[in-house]
């Protein structure tokens, strides 16, 4: 069998798999599943071109991931053809362990347990069926590999991953204020005391990819209409489970039915492989397929979300730098519980509270070094002369009030008054 596939990319053209070990990986189950988990969540709610999947990034980032090891190589570091395939599948299967929709519904289906876990315990899998042909993949992955800069590559402040979903990300939304230099970034890469370190002349390329992430969370990942979508799909898990756990029947596929009607600890699924296995065929499809039979379920609850998701009536979220109001939230639910005739525990289906933040650089968390002419190493916001990275290095937290836009209907009456008004 002919292994040396090219595929056809919109973003970067044409990406060749470099090794066998590589295709059969692409080839497995465990990765074909992210061709059914979107990369965005519910972005595709706000930016309808937003159908991009996790496989679609996956295969992105490996290409990048071989740009660098070509760019690091020319420049005199030896990097041994193992070592580059292992750098290559550990990018590669980096996010292997997402679950439905991506972050919209993380630790919702298991919790207390990230994707970056699962990644890692799919991974061990892997390794096990293809020989022990992983170790070093997983080595490098988990940052136990002895040169750490080949880490870095995989998971850090200016890592391929990140190159790849910003460009992607606003490729498929649209939102232009994304596009970064990602070619001249990874030309400009180079390794001092094994730390990756971005030679001086690629400043001004490292200065917009954090203000082009800065940009995207607030225009793409923690758009207003973004955070309703997720919202309202995380309370249908939520209250499908709880209906579950008091014995109602509910329609689910095996593997959603799986996770939703047994509490699964972090414990269970990290030492009882079958939770794993389950969770290998879970995807995007498990969960709609389920919303769309519970809206037509007899809970008024369960079956109002579902109804206002599928046809995008979706939350009002109120984005705020200080927490709201108690009295308003107060009226708000008292409001939803006279509309939908529900206790006050389950009006809160409809109205609650919670917080977002933004932070486009953290110093000392795996920082960005510049490697300055004069052979120095410095800080990206120390040797930068661009004022704004100071704020961009501070995390901004806001609140957010999310309730049913029904809540606050204006009467027909009140609206022919204020039309004239206008007038």
């Amino acid at each position: 069998m002919n292994k040396k596939k090219i595929v056809n990319d919109p973003v970067y053209g044409f990406i060749s798999i470099p090794t066998d070990l590589i295709f059969d990986l692409i080839e497995h189950p465990y990765f074909q599943r992210l061709r059914y988990i979107k990369q965005l969540g519910m972005t595709h709610l706000v930016y309808p071109g937003a159908l991009h999947t996790r496989f679609h990034h996956a295969l992105g980032a490996m290409y990048l991931m071989g740009m660098a090891i070509e760019t690091l190589r020319n420049k005199g570091h030896e990097i041994s053809h193992d070592e580059e395939e292992a750098v290559i599948i550990a990018i590669l299967l980096h996010d292997i362990g997402h679950g439905p929709f991506s972050h919209a519904l993380e630790e919702i289906i298991v919790e207390g347990i990230s994707h970056e876990d699962i990644s890692s315990m799919l991974m061990s899998k892997l390794n096990e069926e293809f020989g022990g042909r992983l170790k070093m993949a997983i080595n490098i992955f988990n940052g136990t590999y002895h040169r750490k800069f080949l880490h870095q590559l995989v998971s850090s402040q200016l890592d391929m991953d990140r190159m790849d979903y910003l460009n992607r990300d606003s490729f498929f939304t649209g939102v232009s204020e994304g596009v970064i230099s990602s070619d001249r970034i990874i030309k400009m890469l180079n390794v001092k005391d094994d730390q990756i370190v971005v030679e001086e002349k690629g400043i001004y390329s490292v200065e917009k990819f954090l203000i082009a992430r800065r940009l995207m969370y607030w225009q793409v990942y923690l758009h207003k209409t973004v955070i309703a979508a997720e919202q309202l799909l995380a309370n249908i898990l939520k209250r499908s489970r709880e209906l579950a756990s008091l014995g109602e029947p509910i329609f689910t596929t095996p593997a959603l039915s799986h996770f939703l009607k047994k509490p699964i600890s972090r414990d269970a699924f990290m030492n009882e492989a079958n939770h794993l296995e389950m969770f290998a065929t879970l995807d995007d499809t498990d969960i709609m397929a389920a919303v769309k039979v519970w809206a037509a379920h007899p809970d008024p609850v369960l079956a109002r979300l579902c109804r206002d998701l599928i046809h995008r009536e979706l939350y009002k979220v109120d984005i705020t730098n200080q927490p709201p109001d108690k009295q308003l939230i107060a009226e708000l639910t008292g409001r939803a519980v006279a509309k939908y005739g529900v206790t006050k525990p389950l009006a809160l289906y409809f109205v609650f509270k919670g917080t977002i933040g933004n932070d486009a650089y953290k110093p000392g968390d795996g920082n960005i070094r510049i490697l300055m002419k004069d052979g120095n190493i410095k800080d990206i916001a120390a040797a930068s002369d661009n004022s704004n990275l100071e704020a961009l290095a501070k995390t901004v937290k806001k609140y957010i009030l999310c309730y049913d836009k029904r809540l606050i209907e204006i009467s027909p009456e009140v609206r022919k008054v204020r039309k004239s008004e206008r007038n």
